[in-house]
């Protein structure tokens, strides 16, 4: 037993012996092969450094980035475009790129200098600056054009070793009218959202969704890429016509270069669909640049001004007075609170009023218009709009009631937001059952005390006169895509109907009278070869008694059977004697004279239709007010004491 574990032992310590000897074997072996490779990869290193630089950096130099949709184009209702995207490009420098082969900097900064002259010892700085960088974008070659781009990259193609410029894909709004329909495109911030008008109100379908690049630089060093494709914006189609509303805004502009005015604003609108051809207030601005003033101020008035003070006077100019402002209509209400008393049976076109200069209402005693020559005498309801009279209007009010006349005016849509499709819309103000009493209820019925906005007027005036239908006012037609197939449409905007169309058709025989008959008010609103419909209005200012007034027209064509409604109103003309709607009247004339025939409504002209239409060509001759029919405030005001206004 011991000679046996004695050999035993003896045999372990040999086996041991072997096993370190050749582990020893082993590791001798993998050190004289791992010497081997980097003797290898040194010799290699001498020999073909340059292209195993080359797939180092290509494993380092993976790329990603956005690619920018197009922001869909605003079109005006005939394709003319109002608002789009252009594609331009901002020059990134790579430097790490142009740093990794010593043959690529002089060829790359010939090139540069050359197409758009920055000098070698600028791109030095660069490359000095931000070695490692991929990315380093150029601020004084932003948005630049496709022929400066072109022209680098043929250098590009001739020469190889012009490596490290490559050229990012953007768009900037642009607006090709400059400043036509500034209150309804708006404009888009720097990110390209949309601030104001059609811009932010459809932001969400102008807008695409971006794209990505991917990519690395292949053995030869250029940019291998792999693109997912970004989706473009929609187009929005308007209702606005570019030819009429360039013509309304230049009447504007002469307007105020002759008399000039507090404000002047105007709207053109289809009666039957809601749809607004034009519409626009005083001053315009250039949506191409918002934000600049010097058009406004002299450089010396803008020095002095604080941030928060150019904050305010840019938020005046960007206000739409059309939809954000409301007034005192003054006469152009008449027409709804006549078609409402027709409606309900409380008159007809053969009753007669008398007028004797005004009536004691309450603690007040409220003027008509004629009341320096005793008043209008008896007088029929269209001869009452006709002659602008208070005193029949009066009548009118207190036969239906506060509760029946509020009735129609919150259904013609006063009092609450039209729902254009427009932001910074207001509501004026009407008054409650509580809050309107019998002074309220009279002044009311002739178109003071209650506040409205352009749009809600223009809304209504249109359902006077269309058979009684009142349709949403909107400035966007439809939503396409890009290729053209139709997102959205506003074809029915049709709310409700508010009177009959025998109310409405006996509405616009007498409207087409107080244009058409020689002692309308309304008589300057005429054109030749035309049918004009239509009302003024003089509304007295807060605080009364000061001789400042708001003058208007509301008109349709043609008479009979309307396609065309036109609303002006100019706030405080630079007049000494404002109390004139005749200013108003006559810009509207002049006005449908231009336009109409862009709309497809040719004059007749027919020597009947000439004759029955003569027309003046003197510039603003106010009618004679011998006689008291051509005024429509009377002197001193409409009372003898304040009377209100709803909501103040």
């Amino acid at each position: 037993m011991g000679r046996k574990a004695a050999d035993t032992r003896g045999n372990v310590r040999i086996a041991r012996k072997f096993m370190y000897a050749r582990l020893l074997l082993i590791f001798v072996m993998v050190l004289a092969a791992f010497i081997g490779l980097m003797v290898r990869i040194v010799l290699l290193g001498k020999e073909k450094g340059d292209a195993y630089e080359k797939k180092v950096l290509a494993q380092q130099s993976y790329v990603s980035n956005v690619v920018q949709y197009k922001r869909g184009d605003i079109t005006d209702r005939n394709g003319n475009k109002l608002a789009t995207s252009i594609k331009v490009y901002n020059l990134i420098i790579d430097p790490k790129l142009v740093l990794s082969d010593e043959k690529f900097l002089k060829p790359t900064a010939d090139a540069l200098n050359k197409v758009f002259g920055i000098t070698q010892k600028k791109l030095e700085e660069i490359l000095e600056e931000k070695p490692s960088s991929h990315y380093y974008v150029m601020e004084d070659f932003k948005h630049l054009g496709s022929k400066s781009v072109n022209n680098f990259e043929k250098l590009q193609e001739k020469n190889k070793y012009i490596k490290g410029v490559w050229f990012e894909e953007e768009y900037i709004r642009d607006y090709p009218y400059s400043t036509v329909a500034c209150d309804v495109i708006g404009f888009c911030n720097s990110n390209e959202e949309g601030a104001w008008g059609i811009e932010k109100e459809n932001n969400s379908s102008l807008n695409g969704s971006y794209g990505r690049r991917y990519g690395y630089y292949d053995q030869g060093l250029d940019l291998v890429q792999t693109v997912k494709p970004a989706v473009n914006g929609n187009t929005v189609v308007s209702t606005i016509d570019v030819n009429v509303q360039g013509i309304v805004e230049q009447h504007m502009e002469k307007f105020e270069k002759e008399t000039g005015s507090d404000n002047i604003g105007c709207i053109i609108m289809n009666p039957n669909n809601g749809e607004i051809y034009a519409m626009a207030s005083y001053p315009c601005y250039d949506l191409n640049n918002p934000r600049d003033l010097s058009d406004f101020y002299s450089k010396k008035k803008l020095a002095k001004m604080s941030e928060e003070e150019k904050l305010e006077k840019l938020n005046a100019l960007w206000r739409n007075y059309c939809i954000s402002d409301s007034y005192e209509p003054g006469s152009t209400l008449k027409p709804v609170t006549v078609a409402a008393a027709l409606d309900e049976g409380l008159t007809a076109g053969d009753k007669y009023y008398k007028c004797d200069g005004g009536q004691q209402v309450a603690d007040r005693y409220i003027k008509c218009v004629a009341h320096a020559r005793g008043g209008h005498g008896y007088t029929t309801i269209c001869q009452a709009l006709m002659w602008s009279c208070n005193d029949v209007l009066m009548h009118l009010g207190s036969k239906l009631g506060k509760t029946t006349f509020l009735e129609y005016i919150n259904n013609f849509g006063f009092g609450h937001r039209t729902g254009i499709d427009l932001p910074g819309e207001a509501s004026g103000a009407i008054f409650t059952e509580n809050t309107m009493g019998p002074v309220q209820l009279a002044t009311s019925s002739f178109g003071q005390s209650q506040t409205v906005t352009m749009v809600q007027m223009a809304a209504a005036f249109s359902a006077v006169i269309n058979g009684g239908n009142y349709y949403q006012p909107h400035v966007v037609k439809e939503i396409t895509t890009e290729t053209g197939a139709v997102v959205s449409s506003n074809d029915n905007m049709l709310v409700r109907r508010v009177i009959t169309e025998d109310t409405s058709k006996l509405l616009k025989s007498y409207l087409y009278k107080t244009v058409s008959e020689e002692d309308g008010t309304a008589k300057p609103a005429r054109v030749k070869g035309y049918e004009i419909g239509g009302k003024t209005g003089t509304a007295e200012k807060q605080p009364r008694g000061q001789g400042n007034y708001l003058v208007s027209f509301i008109g349709c064509t043609p008479a009979e059977n309307p396609e065309v409604v036109i609303y002006v109103i100019i706030d405080e003309p630079y007049v000494e004697d404002q109390a004139h709607s005749t200013y108003a009247t006559e810009f509207a004339s002049d006005v449908m004279k231009d336009v109409l025939p862009f709309l497809g409504i040719y004059p007749d002209t027919s020597k009947a239709n000439q004759k029955k239409n003569k027309t003046s060509k003197s510039k603003i001759k106010l009618p004679s007010t011998k006689d008291g029919r051509f005024i429509e405030a009377p002197k001193g005001g409409f009372s003898n004491k304040d009377y209100g206004v709803a909501g103040q």
